[in-house]
């Protein structure tokens, strides 16, 4: 384990950072220092722009593009204290998702498709007070 590595993991472990965050901000930051094949504590700002230019290219979600950003971000500020702004490492925009909705026929055949008058009233009530599957 390089000291870089060893100094990162005991701040996320004094910061009480999960067992998984702190194994995806690691290879996160393992993932940078070999996209530059150097050590990640010689790079700056404009490789990490560069770094997320090319997860846009791979077409990675934007929540996956955020919790890399997340981890340079922390790798950055909280293991190396360098203190260049929070601007040049910018956090991608969520596209909000709309919910689907059914049509009325959808509806109705969704509600004739219950096998008794117990299941019709279950969906008829879920239905009209909208609740969630969660």
């Amino acid at each position: 384990m390089t000291q870089l590595r060893k100094r990162m993991l005991e701040e996320l472990q004094r910061r009480d950072y999960s067992q998984s965050t702190a194994r995806i901000y690691l290879h996160v930051i393992s993932d940078f220092a070999k996209h530059f094949r150097r050590s990640p504590d010689t790079l700056g700002p404009e490789q990490i722009r560069q770094y997320q230019l090319h997860l846009f290219h791979r077409k990675l979600s934007p929540y996956t593009i955020r919790q890399h950003t997340a981890a340079l971000r922390f790798f950055y500020f909280k293991t190396l204290h360098r203190n260049f702004r929070a601007e040049y490492i910018p956090f991608p925009k969520f596209r909000k998702r709309l919910p689907t909705i059914l049509s009325p026929e959808e509806v109705a055949r969704l509600i004739d498709s219950a096998s008794n008058l117990f299941h019709r009233t279950l969906i008829m009530t879920l239905y009209s007070t909208a609740m969630r599957r969660a």
